[in-house]
């Protein structure tokens, strides 16, 4: 049952109107029309990225990861393409204190099994020394393979924060393609997801209809204490890492009871 508009009970203090599923629909036929614009748009991108020129680099500088240095063309196992994300590093900061956009976007590509079935390669690398990665790596529980780039030249190294895209020929290995800023949001499909609710990411450079709730700061929910309250401080962790088995709340000197 839908109510109609003219019915005064439907009126929600500072929501969008109340409409039948008529009028409703019509509404959404009006944005499908520019929801398809966009689609289109987005292939015609990713057409023009797939003719980039392409830049060589020397595929034998060596990334350190938990088995040592090696080459960084070891990193396509076998495959044609590799796509790397850049993770930003804070050197000595404690678990909950890494950067919130890059442990997102990391956790969202916790499995790459479709990526390698298309004869892609999936890899993380960070600035961070290799003996405090490699604590961090088994503390959030991730799967992916990540390697330290730390002194690494451009464009394996340096400008962390982005995808990159690289494409195998033999031995010889190229740059195809680097986000910037927002580009790195395809890979967080909990942010498409949150696009298409009422309420959005809730984040506060949104724009919201007038007296929607107040928005934060980006990734404000990624940090929790135990009881799941978004804040910053020694009894907070990155919030996936309380979904592991065995997570415990912090002991009195502020380390993480599972962190090892």
């Amino acid at each position: 049952m839908t109510t109609t508009p003219s019915d005064p009970t439907t009126a929600l203090s500072g929501r969008p109107p109340v409409v039948d599923l008529a009028a409703w629909q019509t509404a959404r036929d009006e944005l499908l029309v520019r929801e398809k614009a966009h689609t289109r748009e987005g292939d015609a991108l990713a057409a023009a990225r797939r003719r980039l020129p392409m830049v060589e680099l020397d595929g034998t500088v060596e990334v350190v990861g938990p088995d040592g240095p090696v080459p960084f063309l070891d990193l396509f196992q076998g495959r044609d393409e590799l796509v790397v994300y850049k993770h930003m590093w804070y050197d000595g900061a404690p678990h909950q204190g890494q950067c919130e956009g890059c442990t997102t976007t990391a956790w969202h590509v916790k499995d790459a099994v479709y990526l390698n079935a298309r004869g892609v390669s999936f890899a993380i690398l960070t600035s961070g020394p290799w003996d405090e990665v490699a604590t961090y790596v088994e503390f959030m529980g991730y799967t992916q393979p990540w390697y330290s780039v730390r002194g690494v030249e451009a464009p394996v190294g340096r400008g962390m924060g982005h995808i990159v895209s690289f494409l195998r020929d033999g031995d010889r290995v190229f740059l195809t393609y680097s986000t910037t800023g927002r580009g790195n949001e395809p890979v967080n499909g909990s942010l498409s997801l949150l696009d298409m609710t009422p309420y959005g990411r809730g984040e506060a450079w949104e724009d919201d209809p007038e007296g929607w709730p107040e928005g934060r700061s980006a990734c404000w929910s990624w940090r929790s204490d135990a009881d799941g309250n978004a804040t910053w401080g020694p009894t907070s962790r990155p919030v996936p890492q309380w979904t592991r088995p065995g997570a415990t709340p912090v002991d009195t000197l502020g380390r993480h009871g599972d962190q090892h």
